[in-house]
């Protein structure tokens, strides 16, 4: 068994009190019904999220407008799960959808997870969204040093030159200071 379904499981079998509505949904192969408690109303939140879960794993991409909103959840571990699931959608519209959240000043307190899927992705919008993102964070006093070195760690991983200008600026601040200089050994310098 996955190691995200896992904990999703045990986590959503808490909060349902383990009914036999959280059995059915766990156990259930039918993607339609899964796909119902999407969108029928009174579903409990657990029972949206381990539906949607559940669909984007077996890459159901009915499952994308739930997973989304879940991903932007202020409880980090719905973020994360959906973060997973959404990876292994493959819905071509995810990435944008990773790079708004991220990006959303209103809601940068919630734009961790979201750039880390946006450099699980790979996607041509995930280095524009980070340095964005970074770019935001390295003003006196930012709260969000978590989204920060998220940013600066992520920006290492991709590897993409327009990085250095942001990853430059971020060697002036001490808690990002050292994920800084990792990230720009990895970057290729242009001959």
């Amino acid at each position: 068994m996955d190691e995200e379904l896992r904990s999703l499981t045990e986590r959503l079998r808490q909060e349902s009190g383990g009914t036999a509505a959280y059995e059915r949904l766990r156990a259930t192969t039918d993607h339609d019904e899964l796909a119902d408690v999407l969108t029928e109303a009174g579903r409990p939140l657990w029972a949206r999220e381990l539906a949607a879960f559940r669909l984007g794993l077996a890459g159901d991409r009915r499952a994308f407008e739930t997973l989304v909103l879940l991903l932007n959840h202020r409880d980090p571990p719905r973020c994360a799960s959906a973060a997973h699931a959404l990876a292994r959608l493959g819905d071509p519209r995810t990435a944008r959808a990773a790079a708004a959240l991220a990006t959303n000043e209103l809601r940068v307190a919630y734009a961790l997870h979201p750039v880390r899927l946006l450099v699980e992705l790979r996607a041509p919008e995930s280095v524009p969204a980070l340095i964005t993102t970074l770019r935001r964070r390295l003003t006196p006093h930012d709260p969000y040093r978590r989204v920060a070195l998220a940013c600066v760690e992520g920006l290492g991983v991709l590897g993409d030159a327009r990085a250095r200008p942001v990853l430059d600026d971020a060697l002036a601040h001490p808690a990002l200071a050292e994920a800084a200089v990792q990230a720009l050994a990895r970057i290729p310098r242009r001959s």
